[in-house]
């Protein structure tokens, strides 16, 4: 229970990782100029609210998103020992070595950046290990080997996909001898892509819960000018007036709260006031005609 009364019931990914229902992400960190005692001051207001899983990636800032935040927490074990990490692997950018971008999901570039994070991030082991991308070029049964041996050393608790469609799903899920517990899509009331594809049916099925980036569509419901966004805002307020919400950002977050397959949104923002609303989201469950109401603004005619 956080300070608004809101129950913050964690959700269960596997035998030994649960989430907190909102989770911060650490995608533009690299880009806020904030101190290191900002950042502690911050995070502790963020646990306060009941966010206390950390979403990462090995390339976020060009591979030094990571280090910032073990740095940042360096010697604060009474912050770390409250969260959970989720981290991600595969995505290799251009460098001085490297000439374009591609993706890596071989065994021992898996094994070599979960080391890389483990000492980054200076924790000992990661609760959830996503595949950042689909890797054509991967062998499945080389990521099989790679969990294993993460898995048997205690490096990673938990594995799951990023970015994965159902048939990409099912073909991995048939080499592992672990499940996977999550797939991190984009999903938001403007983008409704994992719906008509099929992944958010499929985390249903499988009785996975999927995390959610950008759920806020980058923000592109606030400023676009596009007619169907415009319609959007307007039934985005008329239902922020129908439920006593705050903003129409914590009816866009209730949007996906509300919804069955307990998808957990993941936050991006470094402003406490922006953090607490998904968290206040968590008061509000939409009604069918509320929530199909903002399907409707957006695709511009009733469902069929």
């Amino acid at each position: 229970m956080n300070g608004k009364g809101i129950c913050m019931t964690s959700v269960k990914l596997g035998n030994d990782v649960s989430m907190s229902p909102v989770v911060l992400g650490f995608w533009r960190f690299m880009e806020h100029n904030i101190t290191k005692e900002e950042f502690q001051y911050f995070i502790d207001q963020v646990l306060d609210l009941g966010i206390t899983t950390m979403d990462h990636a090995d390339s976020y800032g060009r591979y030094k998103a990571e280090k910032k935040f073990g740095d940042y927490l360096e010697g604060r074990d009474d912050i770390k020992q409250k969260m959970q990490y989720v981290t991600k692997v595969g995505l290799v950018y251009p460098s001085d070595t490297v000439k374009v971008k591609y993706y890596d999901n071989s065994k021992e570039y898996i094994i070599k950046q979960v080391e890389n994070s483990l000492k980054n991030l200076q924790i000992e082991s990661i609760d959830a290990l996503l595949l950042h991308r689909p890797d054509w070029f991967a062998d499945p049964a080389e990521i099989a080997e790679a969990f294993d041996i993460l898995h048997r050393k205690g490096m990673v608790k938990a594995f799951g996909v990023s970015n994965y469609k159902p048939h990409e799903f099912r073909k991995l899920e048939s080499y592992l001898d672990v499940p996977i517990v999550t797939n991190q899509i984009e999903l938001s009331v403007l983008n409704y892509e994992n719906f008509e594809n099929g992944a958010i049916d499929l985390c249903m099925e499988k009785r996975i819960h999927p995390m959610i980036w950008s759920p806020l569509a980058g923000g592109r419901i606030f400023t676009s000018n596009d007619e169907n966004i415009v319609r959007l805002r307007e039934v985005l307020e008329s239902i922020c007036e129908e439920i006593g919400a705050e903003s129409i950002d914590v009816v866009a977050y209730s949007w996906i709260l509300s919804h069955p397959a307990k998808m957990i949104p993941i936050t991006g923002s470094y402003e406490i006031d922006y953090v607490r609303r998904p968290v206040e989201a968590l008061n509000y469950k939409l009604t069918p005609e509320q929530w199909y109401s903002i399907w409707t603004a957006v695709k511009g005619h009733r469902v069929p």
